[in-house]
């Protein structure tokens, strides 16, 4: 990565970890994807049940392998036949990890959801939520946030999943109400009533979408 581009955003990172803390939140940031797992193990508790959403970013810095291998009970819904189950596990688990679809320059996290158990999760549940977060996802706005995550988000993980929105044909959103829309649930998280609960943490790398 060119060095101008690590300088700003090292000094881009430190302003969103400022405002994550003025909003009840821990911020942290790392420059590699190996760094972002071990302080994701070191905040997690081992035999501690952990259990995640859809964050690509989880799978991308090796947390989940690390986690499957480790003294950890690691919830797969994935591999799960009973999805639903798996997904109401997450409410009583000590830790629930994600990624945010965007986040905002003073630490508003934006998320949207197609069958709501990553928001849900999110906001209410889990003892403590540990975010992983590509520096690609950070940007000036609620506004913007909102922007990047129903047009480059949304018809990216709509084409991943094989949907037919109408995101997935164009690239853009459509504000549509498609049977497929993964645009069904919108969460801002500008404050975190309970200290210590939620974790981001700022890679120094492209993550996710």
């Amino acid at each position: 990565m060119d060095k101008n581009i690590i300088k700003r955003n090292d000094l881009l990172a430190q302003k969103v970890i400022k405002g994550l803390e003025s909003r009840n939140m821990s911020g942290y940031y790392v420059q590699t994807k190996e760094e972002a797992k071990d302080l994701a193990l070191s905040l997690i508790q081992e035999e501690s049940t952990v259990t995640m959403g859809g964050g690509m970013s989880v799978h991308e810095i090796g947390l989940v392998k690390a986690l499957k291998e480790g003294n950890y009970q690691f919830i797969d819904r994935d591999e799960m036949e009973d999805k639903r189950k798996a997904m109401l596990m997450a409410y009583d688990a000590d830790y629930f990890l994600a990624s945010c679809n965007a986040i905002t320059e003073d630490g508003v996290l934006v998320n949207i959801d197609g069958n709501a158990n990553r928001v849900s999760a999110i906001a209410q549940g889990p003892k403590k939520v540990i975010f992983i977060v590509g520096m690609n996802k950070v940007c000036d706005d609620v506004d913007g946030a909102m922007k990047r995550a129903r047009n480059v988000a949304a018809p990216i993980n709509a084409q991943r999943f094989g949907l037919s929105t109408p995101c997935s044909k164009t690239g853009s959103c459509f504000n549509c109400k498609s049977p497929d829309t993964i645009c069904c649930q919108f969460l801002i998280t500008r404050f975190s009533r309970h200290q210590g609960r939620i974790h981001v943490i700022l890679v120094n790398d492209t993550l996710g979408f």
